[in-house]
């Protein structure tokens, strides 16, 4: 008696265990140029499904997952691939989680004959799948201002660094004599470079009025062997 009790506990765990949590659950293999959609067998005729990653295919797929029922979808997180089909079927009610790939592979008793969005399907239709954290649409909004922030920034050190290069490859000390050579006095003198003046005493006329060094000492950083090459690499662009 007591051996039929503990076999019958044993299997209600079992049973619960194994139990669908997410009936109407659909997974996603997120590629470069195209995603493997799977919905469960008894919803469609063709549960897997292929769409390419082009937008009117994105939302022909949202059509299809929302006629088809599925509630809930289930995606890893590849690059950047992921984002645009996030956004979309989140847009269309769906409730998307995003898996970290690493963590789906350690799930034991995957099979080789099993594609990957029907693994992620079935995973998920047992609630065997944790979502990653998705910040909120605002504070994703303001990182990627920041973000463009940031490289504009890297963008505008990395043209300056390369100004000055080219300035001391032919001597000319304009960095010893202004604290920024893309300040007024700087940018002045550069741009009258550019134009073809090469007196120091005539480029040192562009000097500001605010600009602590005298005309005599920036023309004396203005005495440089002057090369087609590195005037080149001088203009903006190059």
């Amino acid at each position: 008696m007591k051996k039929s009790s503990a076999s019958s506990r044993k299997q209600k765990h079992i049973n619960k265990h194994l139990e669908k949590i997410n009936l109407y659950a659909a997974g996603i293999d997120i590629g470069s140029t195209s995603h493997y959609v799977s919905v469960p067998p008894e919803l469609d005729d063709h549960p897997v499904r292929e769409f390419p990653c082009f937008t009117g295919d994105l939302n022909r797929m949202a059509d299809w997952l929302v006629q088809a029922g599925i509630q809930t979808v289930a995606m890893e997180s590849t690059g950047i691939y992921w984002i645009p089909a996030f956004e979309i079927l989140e847009e269309r009610g769906l409730e998307v989680i995003l898996v970290n790939a690493h963590h789906v592979s350690n799930v034991p008793g995957r099979k080789s004959d099993v594609q990957d969005c029907q693994w992620l399907q079935q995973l998920h239709t047992h609630g065997l799948l944790r979502g990653c954290f998705r910040t909120p649409e605002a504070s994703i909004a303001l990182r990627a201002y920041m973000r463009q922030r940031e490289s504009v920034i890297q963008s505008a050190s990395d043209c300056i660094r390369h100004m000055q290069k080219a300035l001391r490859q032919m001597n000319l000390l304009l960095d010893n004599v202004v604290r920024d050579i893309t300040g007024k006095t700087g940018m002045c003198i550069i741009r009258a470079i550019l134009n073809g003046i090469r007196d120091p005493g005539e480029l040192a006329k562009f000097r500001d009025a605010r600009c602590k060094q005298d005309e005599q000492t920036i023309a004396s950083s203005l005495e440089g062997h002057y090369r087609e090459e590195h005037l080149f690499s001088l203009k903006p662009g190059s």
